[in-house]
């Protein structure tokens, strides 16, 4: 039986080639047999970047307008299984399997000052003391990106906080993975919320190493069925 296809979904400050095509987890995949299709959100790599914090509610038409067969996988991390996972509420039976990389407890709550603090930093007004929103800035600077449009995703309009209980329509294979040292954790809330959920704990990881760690690829070839024989 032919395998469906993997959807790879990057993370804010990332691009398909940045997060994805400069880990081992593309040509794994490729190798495996699975044919791999790669999405840039708006604002991010090749596609449109405007400025207007209103352009970015909602992010999932780039995923949509990728895709041209139902069900596939996915991958998403961060910002990108953030946007998966609002697919999936909205649109049962789009996957198969989901792998939901660097979220966790951070979906049920709105930390609306460390956010605060990212677009201060994005801005060059931030404390150059505060490591992580200092982070943020260094993603934003990376070559080809756009630091005002990554700050116009940053002061998006947001929704009300997702609750447990939104979840219940997510009956997919879902694989939850998250390192024990990231700030959008716990992964263990948002597992137990996801009906058909296993939850992978990276020990030692951060929330930007998450993408690089083997231990994450390891888990997600694992979760695909596409480890190397």
């Amino acid at each position: 039986m032919t395998q469906p296809p993997v959807l790879l979904v990057h993370g804010w400050g990332g691009s398909y080639r940045l997060t994805w095509q400069q880990t081992p987890l593309v040509p794994l995949l490729e190798d495996a047999g699975r044919t791999v299709i790669g999405v840039d959100l708006l604002g991010h790599g090749t596609a449109d970047k405007p400025h207007d914090p209103e352009a970015y509610v909602d992010l999932t038409p780039a995923i949509e307008a990728a895709l041209r067969v139902w069900p596939v996988d996915a991958v998403g991390f961060s910002l990108g299984a953030i946007t998966l996972l609002e697919l999936a509420r909205r649109r049962p039976g789009a996957f198969g399997r989901l792998v939901l990389a660097g979220i966790g407890a951070s979906v049920f709550r709105q930390d609306e000052e460390g956010n605060r603090r990212i677009v201060a930093a994005l801005e060059g007004t931030g404390d150059p003391d505060d490591v992580t929103s200092q982070l943020f800035r260094q993603y934003a600077d990376q070559p080809g990106n756009d630091r005002v449009a990554l700050t116009a995703v940053m002061k998006r309009p947001r929704s009300a906080p997702v609750e447990p209980g939104d979840l219940a329509g997510v009956t997919c294979a879902t694989l939850v993975v998250i390192g024990d040292q990231d700030f959008a954790g716990p992964g263990a809330p948002l597992a137990e919320a996801l009906p058909n959920c296993r939850l992978v704990t990276l020990r030692k990881v951060d929330h930007f190493a998450t993408p690089e760690s083997f231990a994450f690829i390891d888990a997600t070839l694992e979760f695909l069925g596409a480890l190397p024989e």
